[in-house]
């Protein structure tokens, strides 16, 4: 019942950080909430035992996006200009994506179900092997670093691109900067 309830109160505050984007103009509060939405999903994977994915999302959506966020800020303005389309076409797209979506899981097994292929295919295998095959006793260890070591591995490959990415865009921020305070000391 406390899984539960854990669960649906950070949907809830998902949704409402979603909409809270939607509604901002002010472009760094708009980065600030989604680190803020990115930190919720991690939590929401960690309630829901996805532990791998939950620290790929708080390294990369929550730590190093919002890095780039506000970084690509001090390049660009701080509020959105007004639109002059009609949002009529996009949330055309955006209902036909969701309807597809939506139809897509219509076949999925219940959240949970033991018959579920997920339980019934490699999982029993590694509950009952993991233990003797690698003398490890978390199963997820297990897993993470050995079955699915070359996916972990490529994980964290992404996550140090990422981050080399950002300091590398930080730097060169800091000598523009620099370059520009230079040539306003000569020029006045």
């Amino acid at each position: 019942m406390l899984e539960t309830f854990i669960n649906l109160a950070l949907f809830v505050m998902l949704v409402a950080t979603a909409v809270a984007i939607t509604r901002m103009r002010r472009l760094f509060g708009v980065a600030m909430m989604a680190g803020v939405f990115s930190l919720l999903s991690a939590m929401l994977f960690v309630t829901l035992d996805a532990v791998d994915v939950a620290f790929t999302e708080a390294a990369v959506g929550a730590g190093i996006s919002t890095v780039l966020m506000l970084s690509t800020l001090t390049l660009t303005s701080r509020i959105e200009k007004p639109t002059t389309r009609s949002p009529v076409i996009p949330l055309i797209v955006t209902a036909i994506t969701g309807a597809a979506i939506i139809y897509g899981t219509l076949d999925m097994p219940n959240f949970g179900d033991p018959n579920a292929p997920a339980q019934t295919g490699v999982a029993a295998h590694y509950m009952a092997n993991s233990p003797e095959d690698m003398d490890i006793p978390n199963v997820v260890t297990v897993i993470l670093a050995s079955y699915r070591g070359f996916d972990t591995m490529g994980e964290t490959a992404v996550v140090f691109t990422a981050g080399a990415g950002v300091l590398m865009l930080i730097s060169g921020l800091r000598r523009r900067r620099r370059k520009d305070s230079n040539k306003k000391e000569e020029i006045s």
